[in-house]
């Protein structure tokens, strides 16, 4: 008798835990954003990497610094266990010379090039920045599919200002060729965006155009304004914000989003990003 009520408690306890394992919410690789380092890079690229490295991140978005080809800063990366699945590229080197850009990208090994700001004159973010910009996202978009590779552009706030039914963002997503242009949600400048659309919204809205998440809250009482921009203390801790990341992370896996880069803006980077870490391991 105390063996069988032995044996079943063994088998309800590995039972408990196999599924505690399945329930567990964020399971992909750690990646952070290289701009988190930006006040580390310069002091040292080697250096830096062996700070993300020690951090446990085995994925950078990011790309090669002053002075460097891309090949050498991949093999820097290479060295430490860390890929670059996705990297960065400005408007005017999009609409101006795309193919450089596929190359610089490929040379990186990354699959993905991500475009996080669109031009324009101060706060004032008009409908003809926006339909400049899926002009350009479509034509150097192609480029970079024949390349092989995938374009997202990075919401950054200002775009979810009101047009027609919906916003800015919404005319981008529907104007714009999936074929040739997908999207990087930055979780922070979506909020901040002033409650046009949440990240949960847009998540379920367009689904699979979203390949990309900045893992990134904004502190709590922080009313967005539209702007994109915000002083870098009130990018915080993740789950001490306002970002339901539960919701967030569930809605991200049923659109497929397979890559996850931490971005802190904060000057607390050191300080921060491993309590982010610890958030996440938790989920």
């Amino acid at each position: 008798m105390k063996r069988t009520s032995l044996f079943l408690f063994l088998l309800l306890s590995f039972s408990g835990t196999k599924l505690f394992a399945q329930k567990k919410l964020y399971t992909f690789p750690l990646g952070v954003q290289a701009y988190t380092f930006r006040n580390h890079f310069p002091k040292g690229t080697e250096q830096t990497l062996d700070i993300i490295q020690k951090m446990g991140f085995t994925e950078l978005e990011g790309g090669p610094q002053k002075g460097q080809t891309p090949e050498e800063f991949k093999k820097m990366c290479n060295d430490r266990g860390i890929s670059i699945p996705s990297t960065g590229c400005g408007f005017e080197e999009l609409r101006d010379n795309p193919q450089a850009v596929a190359d610089k990208a490929k040379a990186l090994g990354a699959k993905y090039v991500m475009c996080a700001w669109i031009p324009h004159k101060g706060n004032d973010f008009t409908l003809e920045d926006t339909k400049m910009a899926v002009e350009v996202f479509n034509k150097g978009g192609k480029v970079l599919a024949d390349n092989g590779l995938i374009f997202c552009y990075h919401d950054h706030g200002y775009e979810f200002r009101p047009h027609d039914k919906g916003t800015y963002m919404d005319y981008i997503i529907q104007n714009t060729d999936p074929r040739y242009v997908s999207f990087e949600m930055d979780v922070l400048w979506t909020i901040h965006g002033g409650g046009a659309a949440t990240p949960q919204e847009l998540l379920k809205r367009y689904g699979n155009r979203w390949k990309l998440m900045h893992v990134k809250d904004l502190r709590k009482g922080v009313i967005g304004d539209k702007s994109g921009h915000e002083p870098a203390e009130n990018d915080v801790v993740l789950g001490t914000g306002q970002a339901d990341w539960k919701k967030i992370f569930k809605l991200s896996k049923k659109a497929g989003i397979q890559h996850y880069f931490i971005e802190d803006e904060s000057n607390k980077e050191l300080e921060n990003v491993p309590k982010s870490i610890e958030y996440l391991k938790s989920l």
